[in-house]
């Protein structure tokens, strides 16, 4: 597994944990490499979706994709300082996930433009064979001007 550099892993820190909506979700960061990041969304009563069920909100997966994706972007760069913007993200949902549990995503940037990043992300809960979601995904690269 290739390291990334020191100040990618603290940047890879503050998106997963101190960004306000991955703060208020609890968000934890897994791992980082180069072009490939995964957080955990931890179950919590609050993030239920329905109370029968036990079961964490969809929308609560949705942003942990979508900012696990980020992650893979960001890391995809190095240490090149540059903002991202969702342009596209598709979910496909194949069931909830299973009660009380924690949903852990893993994304990775195939491909990096100057402009355009490219991704693809999976989310699961207890056993990563049997996928919570998948995702497909493009974000504009707002990289400061030359």
């Amino acid at each position: 597994m290739e390291q990334v550099p020191e100040i990618v892993r603290q940047m890879a820190e503050h998106m997963a944990t101190t960004v306000p909506q991955a703060a208020a979700l609890g968000f934890r960061l897994v791992s980082v490499e180069p072009g490939r990041g995964s957080i955990e969304a931890p179950w919590r009563e609050d993030l239920v979706g329905d109370p029968d069920t036990q079961v964490i909100a969809g929308g609560v997966v949705t942003s942990l994709l979508d900012h696990t994706c980020g992650l893979a972007i960001a890391s995809a760069a190095g240490t090149e300082p540059f903002s991202t913007a969702t342009l596209d993200l598709r979910i496909d949902y194949m069931r909830p996930a299973a009660p009380r549990a924690a949903v852990i995503a893993e994304a990775h940037c195939y491909k990096l433009t100057r402009t355009i990043g490219f991704v693809r992300a999976e989310a699961w809960d207890v056993d990563k064979s049997d996928l919570v979601a998948t995702a497909q995904a493009a974000f504009v690269l707002n990289r400061p001007r030359a």
